[in-house]
C-alpha cells in the first residue's frame, strides 16, 4: 500500500485530525463540559442506531453503536459527578462499569452482567465470531435507551440531552 492510493487516504486522513482549523464541528458537540460532551455523544449513537435500525438491518453496526452508547452515557455521569476523567476510562471499555459500580450509580452485580455482555456479546459480534441477529439488536439498542434515559434522570440533567425522542 505504500507509495499508492491508499497511502494519500491516509495522509489525508493523519492531517484532519491534526489541523482542525477551518473544520466543521458536529451539531450540538461543540461545547466546553467534558461530560456534556460524552452524554451528548450518546444522544447521537443512539439516533445513529436508531435510523440503522430502522433500515431492517445493520445488526452489528446497532449492537456496536448500543454499547458505545452505553459507556458514552455512563462516562458522562462519572464526569459530571467528578468521579472520573476523561484519560481515566480511555483505554479498557469495561472499566467504565467497574468505575459505574464503585460510586453506586448500580450495583456490582449489574455491573458485573454488563461486562459479561460486553465480553461475550460485543466483542464475538464485533469480530464476527457470530453473526448478530435483529433480536440481539432491537435488545441492545433498548438497554442503551433504558440506561441512557435512566442516568439523564438520575443526574437530573435532562435538559441537556440532545436526543430526538427526548420524552421525558
Amino acid at each position: 500500500m505504500d507509495d499508492s492510493y491508499v497511502e494519500d487516504a491516509l495522509n489525508t486522513a493523519e492531517q484532519a485530525f491534526q489541523d482542525t482549523r477551518g473544520q466543521s464541528s458536529e451539531t450540538d458537540l461543540d461545547v466546553s463540559d467534558e461530560a456534556l460532551v460524552q452524554l451528548r455523544k450518546a444522544c447521537r449513537l443512539l439516533e445513529a442506531a436508531r435510523t440503522l435500525r430502522s433500515q431492517n438491518g445493520y445488526y452489528t453496526v446497532v449492537i456496536e453503536a448500543s454499547f458505545v452508547a452505553i459507556e458514552r452515557s455512563i462516562q458522562f455521569y462519572l464526569f459530571h459527578q467528578g468521579q472520573a476523567a476523561g484519560e481515566d476510562l480511555r483505554h479498557e471499555h469495561t472499566a467504565v462499569y467497574q468505575r459505574g459500580a464503585e460510586v453506586n450509580l448500580f450495583s456490582e452485580s449489574f455491573a458485573a452482567r454488563l461486562i459479561q455482555l460486553w465480553q461475550q456479546n460485543r466483542a464475538e459480534v464485533y469480530y464476527r465470531e457470530t453473526v448478530a441477529s435483529a433480536e440481539q439488536a432491537d435488545a441492545m439498542l433498548q438497554l442503551a435507551e433504558d440506561l441512557h434515559r435512566y442516568l439523564r434522570k438520575f443526574a437530573s440533567l435532562r435538559h441537556e440531552c440532545v436526543c430526538s425522542d427526548y420524552d421525558d
